[in-house]
């Protein structure tokens, strides 16, 4: 599952992105919006957590559109991939390993993030076929130091750390190679989303890339020695 041509492939495209906002939706009418605020942020992706009725609507909402690749977040249950796929999730994550849910997923093709925290958990994951999970809640399990002692006995596992990160952690998690993006709710806060104050959104997005991403513009010229007084 985990070297199957379209779960590399999203695996390569959360990598790429560096962070993954993880979005509760209280209405699928926000969908739209959120994702104009994303994209013009600068962060084409998305997890909708499956916390309220509204995630199945709000994933097709996005999927729809074509220039982000949204996923599935908090599917505890085979019908909730179902649902999800039906929907165009490109990947579904779970809080924890359950082997129904990502034998579910692989049979549907899709990329499976299944929680794992401890060596018991990532080893099953393995014999699962999966070579990437959730390490979830990052921030009560270890944080990043957890996941570099995971990282030196399964040297090929990649690890989605997510809960309880904020930006000052970014540099700690992201600095590890195990590490293909990390996911987080900072950015996109369930009260703003709610008044419908998506220009904040977009701010705390974009902010949130420049955090991961730096100005080649600005490297550049500080390598340079320019702008110095």
């Amino acid at each position: 599952m985990g070297s199957s041509a379209p779960g590399a492939g999203r695996l390569a495209a959360l990598e790429r992105a560096r962070l993954v906002p993880v979005v509760v939706l209280d209405d699928a009418a926000d969908a739209g919006p959120l994702a104009d605020a994303l994209v013009a942020g600068g962060l084409p992706v998305a997890e909708v957590t499956f916390r309220t009725p509204a995630a199945a609507d709000a994933i097709r909402a996005m999927a729809d559109r074509g220039d982000l690749l949204v996923g599935a977040g908090t599917v505890l249950t085979p019908a909730q991939v179902d649902q999800a796929v039906a929907a165009g999730a490109g990947y579904v994550v779970s809080p924890g390993l359950s082997r129904a849910v990502v034998e579910r997923c692989a049979e549907r093709r899709v990329l499976a993030l299944p929680g794992a925290v401890t060596a018991t958990e990532v080893q099953a994951a393995l014999e699962l076929g999966l070579t990437a999970v959730k390490f979830f809640p990052a921030g009560t399990s270890g944080g990043a130091r957890a996941i570099a002692a995971l990282a030196a006995p399964f040297a090929g596992v990649r690890f989605v750390p997510t809960g309880g990160i904020g930006p000052a952690d970014l540099a700690d998690y992201l600095g590890l190679d195990a590490v293909v993006a990390v996911g987080g709710s900072w950015m996109v806060p369930r009260d703003r989303i709610r008044s419908g104050d998506f220009q904040t959104v977009r701010r705390l997005t974009a902010e949130a890339v420049a955090r991961v991403r730096p100005d080649p513009g600005r490297a550049a010229g500080a390598r340079r020695g320019e702008g110095r007084a």
